[in-house]
């Protein structure tokens, strides 16, 4: 089996144990029936942010990830409340017990929520999943990841900020998009409640060809985060420029209040890439 990142070994594991509730649920003809109820409602109910169902997501994303739908399923928690699971592993010959799942939640009132944190990028529609469960094959090791959708800045198109989308800003000002690349979704630590509530976060790594400081034109930081109901916002220097400015632009003009944050990455970059990485992003 592929090694998983810790996070991903979690939500498998959690995957797994709602697999073997809903089996054992599966008692009667009458409850295979709620279940078939249960699935065809989130399927027929449930949308991404952008109006995709999870049926034209699945389609997607199986084309250009390694994604390979397997099953849906019904399983109940310990408060009795109901889950809607769809399972899927990363190889049509998998052998071994592998197996993920997306998840949602059936609320009393009949809100539908996606409840497994991981696949909360699928909130914003297929290439944001798609690019997030790439990202995770990066990291993981996966063999023949699509790195030439997960660097393709037109599916990042999905951040927009007050100058137009994100990919196409990235292709006007030519940047190329390197390594990491990570959208992924951050819950607020249940032990910290001072902290910023959950939210949606993507962080990319350019090199641009234009004028401007060379540690924000190569390998230059673009992180922006959106939380459920608002806008995007930008979090790195670098982000908050191309949200302010048009297009290669992005360096014409530096205010004297901008001076600090500058020479933080200059120092920052003259430390190597790993500690200029954890400088640049945004403070929690």
């Amino acid at each position: 089996m592929t090694k998983m990142s810790r996070r991903r070994m979690l939500w498998f594991c959690i995957g797994r144990l709602l697999i073997c509730l809903a089996g054992l649920a599966a008692t009667s003809n009458d409850v295979r029936a709620n279940d078939n109820a249960l699935v065809e409602r989130v399927k027929s109910t449930w949308r991404a942010q952008d109006g995709e169902t999870i049926e034209q997501i699945i389609s997607q994303v199986s084309k250009v990830a390694h994604f390979v739908p397997r099953s849906w399923g019904v399983a109940e928690g310990v408060d009795r409340t109901e889950y809607v699971y769809f399972s899927w592993t990363r190889h049509p010959d998998n052998k071994s017990d592998e197996r993920y799942a997306i998840t949602w939640k059936i609320a009393t009132d009949g809100t539908i929520r996606v409840a497994s944190t991981y696949t909360k990028p699928i909130e914003l529609g297929w290439r944001a999943l798609a690019l997030s469960l790439i990202a995770s094959e990066v990291t993981d090791g996966e063999r023949n990841p699509n790195l030439r959708f997960l660097h393709d800045p037109a599916n990042f198109n999905f951040v927009t900020t007050a100058q137009g989308k994100l990919g196409n800003l990235l292709r006007h000002g030519r940047c190329d998009i390197i390594e990491p690349v990570a959208v992924d979704y951050v819950s607020k630590p249940n032990d910290k409640p001072t902290e910023k509530g959950d939210l949606w976060r993507v962080l990319l790594l350019v090199n641009c060809k234009i004028p401007g400081p060379h540690y924000f034109t190569h390998n230059g930081v673009i992180t922006f985060e959106k939380s459920e109901g608002q806008d995007w916002e930008p979090r790195s220097f670098f982000a908050k420029r191309i949200a302010a400015f048009p297009p290669g632009s992005w360096f014409d003009r530096i205010e004297p209040s901008e001076r600090e944050a500058i020479e933080k990455a200059r120092k920052a970059s003259a430390n190597g890439p790993t500690e200029r990485d954890r400088s640049s992003a945004p403070s929690r």
